[in-house]
């Protein structure tokens, strides 16, 4: 794969930004596929403004929430880490497992 210096817009303040040859490596080598979105300056400002004294980034941007719901199957309580739309069952993680391996169709996991 060939990379090359390239020009790119920031989505924030709509400034031009050059996205150098050894970023996009060190993106490929992580296995990033999409381009910066953000100039340098937007992007050290939008971590700032998601980080509170003391806490990781990476920790606000991705706090899991729990959404609580009963097994459709045996009715113990557990949660899940999406919104349950009502269509579908939600079974708990050992009822999940089972559902499974017994059936074609997709079923939800509750973790």
């Amino acid at each position: 794969m060939s990379f090359a210096d390239m020009t790119l817009h920031c989505k924030e303040c709509g400034e031009e930004f050059i996205w150098t040859e050894g970023e996009q490596r060190f993106y490929a080598s992580k296995g990033l596929v999409n381009q910066p979105a953000r100039c340098w300056n937007c992007r050290t400002n939008r971590r700032q403004a998601l980080s509170t004294e003391g806490e990781p980034t990476e920790t606000l941007s991705r706090q899991r929430v729990a959404y609580p719901v009963v097994c459709a199957q045996c009715g113990r309580t557990t949660t899940v880490p999406f919104v349950p739309r009502g269509d579908r069952p939600v079974f708990c993680s050992s009822c999940f497992a089972q559902a499974r391996a017994t059936s074609p169709e997709p079923v939800s996991l509750a973790l």
